[in-house]
């Protein structure tokens, strides 16, 4: 009869901890990430006239039950390339999986006002003394529907402007 006391009490115990996963709360609050979230949706380029057009240049997805942002940039194109953003203890962190077969990593600095600027930290498949990888990157948040993300690609070491690009995109409606 103990035997049988025991194991109920080592099930139910189990059965509490299991409702109780889902229940744990996010801990660390990260102003950049809070707004990397609220990108969630389709995001167009903007045309010379700062009206927005029909390409669309990045789609955000909240996933993983909220702990991370997936970004697809140039959806649909032989350059597709995917950036996960999630907080790694207090730091907000980045894998960018490049259209280039590296995959770099980067560390945001405190946000600026309106501005996130991330800073390379390593990666994989990068000789960073000679391969081109992108090293740093801001995201501007003009407003809730317009956003300016700028990246800074390195070659042999240095920053190559053959390889820095900016994009103004504005949310799809």
């Amino acid at each position: 009869m103990s035997r049988i006391l025991s194991l109920g009490f080592v099930l139910l115990f189990t059965l509490s901890l299991v409702g109780t996963a889902g229940d744990k709360k996010e801990t660390t609050n990260h102003a950049g990430f809070d707004k990397l979230k609220k990108l969630a949706g389709e995001w167009v380029a903007l045309g010379k006239d700062g009206k927005p057009t029909d390409q669309v240049i990045s789609i955000y997805k909240v996933t993983a039950a909220g702990s991370a942002v997936h970004e697809v940039i140039f959806p649909g194109t032989a350059h597709e390339m995917i950036t996960v953003y999630h907080l790694d203890g207090k730091n907000l962190v980045l894998t960018h999986y490049c259209a280039a077969k590296n995959q770099p990593q980067m560390k945001a600095e405190p946000m600026t006002g309106n501005k996130l600027a991330f800073k390379f930290t390593g990666g994989a498949n990068i000789d960073p003394a000679k391969d081109m990888h992108m090293h740093d990157g801001t995201i501007t948040f003009i407003d809730d529907n317009t956003i300016e993300s700028t990246w800074q690609g390195w070659m042999n070491g240095k920053p190559d402007d053959t390889h820095r690009f900016s994009m103004k995109l504005g949310r799809k409606k």
